[in-house]
Formats: C-alpha cells, structure tokens, sequence
C-alpha cells in the first residue's frame, strides 16, 4: 500500500500541477526584485516611502481612510478584534466556529488579550443574518471571513452582509472582515473591493495566497483605528526594522495579478465541474464561488491514494499532494492559480477521465 509520502512524492513529480501559482522558492521574491531600483531606501520601523506608498494604494483600492502593513495576517487580526474590544468596554467578539483565531492560533487571541469569543452558527454552514440578530449579551465586535476557507470557500450573498452590516451599525457592534482571499472572492460579488469594505469597519487582506506573494497582511480602517493598530504593532514585536522584501513582493505580485482573479474563478468553476462528473468525488461547494473549493472523495484515503498516484504517473496531471482523512473518507483542498491555465485541455480530460474510469472500476469491484 503506498503512502502518504507516495502521493506527495508523485504531485512534485507531475509536468501539470492543478493548483497553485508554480513553485514556492526564492525566485518569487528574485522576480519581484528585478526592476526595482536598488538604490530605493528601505522602509525603517514602518516609515519610508517603500511602506507607505503601498499602504496608500491598497487603503485606496479597499476604500479605507489609512491602512498598516503586518508581517502576518494573524498579528493583524488579534490586534484588531483588541482595539475594537478596547473601545467599547466589552471583552467579548462573535466568529464562525471554524474561524482562523479559533482553530489555528493556538487561542492567541484568549491567552494573550483574554478575550471571550461567542461561536455563531456551525461548524457545516456559513454565518447568516438570523445567527446575528440570536446574539445574547454584549459582543465589541463580529468577524465575517470571506470567502470560508473551512467551509470550501463559501460565502454569504451580498444582500445578506449589507443586512449584517446594518444590524451592527445599529446595534454598536464593530464589523470586521477577515478577507484573507478577499481579492478572490471579488469575482462571485461582481462588486469592488471597496464596495464591499464600506460594509465593515476594519479589514485585513492577505499578500501571499491568493496574491503569492511571500508572506505579509494589510489591517485598514480610519485613521484612529490604524493609528491605535501601529501601537498594538510595536507591541507584538511586528514594527521590525524593515520589512521591504514583503512589501515589495506584495506589491509587485498585487500588480500581476489583481486583475486575473476572474480568470482564476472561471478555471475553478470548470474544474470542480469536471471532478463532479467522476464517480465516488463530489465539491464543496458544488459550484465555487471564489477559486477554490474542497474536494471530497467517497472512500478513505488508503483506497483514493493509490489511484491518484496512479493517474499522476500516467497522465502527468496531479490534483493534490496531500489528503485528509475525514469521518472515514478523505478531502482534499483545491485552488486556482497562473498553473492551472497553461495546462492543455486536452491533458486534463485525460486524467479525469482516467480518474473516472478507476474510480468506477473501484466501485465494482
């Protein structure tokens, strides 16, 4: 029985990578490197023009007064839910059970600012009006991720965050946005980043998912509450002495590829259409809604790794190096990149078909 090692050794080996920009090494920051003048000073202790500018233009391309660059999204948002909590004497804010602060950070938020968090929802489905206005006692703020990494990338429809948006106000509770694959999601909305910002009151984006850059987050809001998130910065440790190579590469992989998100979207859409055809694999969503999206196979990962295995040596076409067991089946999760449109059309209906065809074998036997 071949194992996990064999999947991801066979994904690195694969001429088509489904997913992602291409490799990650240092040729992505020596690319973004390439035309820069180098006798540019660098940012010092988050001054100098190579920061502020690119804080300038993404708080004008999110339509914020002002916005700070952080190291990491993680940081970023901590501090953020602790300004908002901050100013309205509440030590209290309301997420997604599958939030990022919840599941990933080791309950930074919790230890180290001891805050409370009020879960809405569940873990199967995205956060909806009702859950908001079921809300008992004081929360300082909601955070909304959009798109649901957890969740395959769903997303409520604007209506819903524009009525969302409007309960807070209402109600004196601070709406901020986890848009870590904001810029992804753009697509679906058919609206512009601004217009969705002007719903909440602080945001975080993200430079090196969808973006690919090499790591790096944006916090915008108005002026006070970045002002108040600078402090919070120096605090964390997060104000280094310069922090040009993130910026740089932020900003020159914003440029290239701000405006192919729709082109991502597109290819994801075709894809999980062609994986929904094979027997024994299905999406979530069915139908993406940003570029990416959760594959789910019918059987456990010992019986789906081999196939794929399979597939990958002889089409060259690899979907994923890594599978995750799940309630005794296994997932995968999928998003789309520069690599996806300069594989020929022709290779991947070779490979679902295949994928297919021993899929269907397997369920014969």
């Amino acid at each position: 029985m071949k194992d996990q090692n064999s999947l991801q050794e066979a994904f690195r080996q694969v001429a088509y990578p489904v997913i992602g920009h291409g490799k990650s090494n240092l040729q992505i920051l020596m690319d973004s490197l390439k035309d820069m003048d180098g006798n540019i000073v660098s940012d010092r202790y988050g001054k100098g023009q190579v920061i502020e500018e690119f804080q300038e233009k993404i708080a004008d391309y999110l339509g914020k007064e002002t916005a700070v660059f952080f190291p990491s999204g993680t940081m970023a948002q901590q501090i953020a839910l602790r300004i908002w909590c901050d100013e309205r004497g509440i030590n209290k804010v309301a997420y997604h059970p599958l939030c990022h602060l919840e599941i990933h950070e080791q309950d930074g938020l919790k230890e180290l600012h001891k805050i409370e968090t009020l879960l809405l929802a569940d873990e199967n489905r995205i956060i909806q009006l009702e859950d908001v206005c079921g809300i008992k006692g004081d929360v300082a703020c909601l955070l909304l991720e959009l798109p649901q990494r957890e969740l395959g990338g769903k997303s409520p429809d604007f209506h819903t965050l524009e009525l969302i948006s409007k309960y807070c106000l209402e109600k004196g509770i601070k709406l901020h946005l986890d848009g870590a694959r904001l810029f992804e999601a753009l697509p679906y909305y058919q609206k512009s980043a601004s217009e969705i910002c002007a719903l909440f009151d602080s945001v975080y984006v993200s430079f090196y998912k969808g973006i690919g850059g090499i790591a790096g987050a944006i916090l915008a809001g108005d002026n006070l509450f970045t002002e108040k998130s600078k402090i919070w910065k120096r605090r964390y440790g997060g104000d280094l002495i310069s922090l040009y190579p993130y910026i740089v590469s932020a900003n020159y992989y914003f440029n290239q590829r701000i405006n192919k998100m729709t082109t991502y979207y597109e290819g994801a859409k075709e894809l999980a259409a062609q994986i929904n055809n094979c027997p024994l694999v299905n999406t979530e969503p069915s139908q993406p809604v940003s570029n990416m999206f959760h594959i789910y196979f019918g059987e456990p990962r010992e019986i789906i790794e081999p196939i794929l295995v399979e597939v990958y040596e002889a089409t060259g076409v690899g979907i994923t190096g890594n599978l995750i067991d799940k309630n005794g089946k296994c997932c995968c999760e999928v998003w789309i990149g520069d690599r996806y449109e300069h594989i020929p059309k022709e290779k991947l209906e070779a490979a679902f078909q295949m994928l297919g065809e021993k899929l269907q074998e397997y369920t014969f036997l």
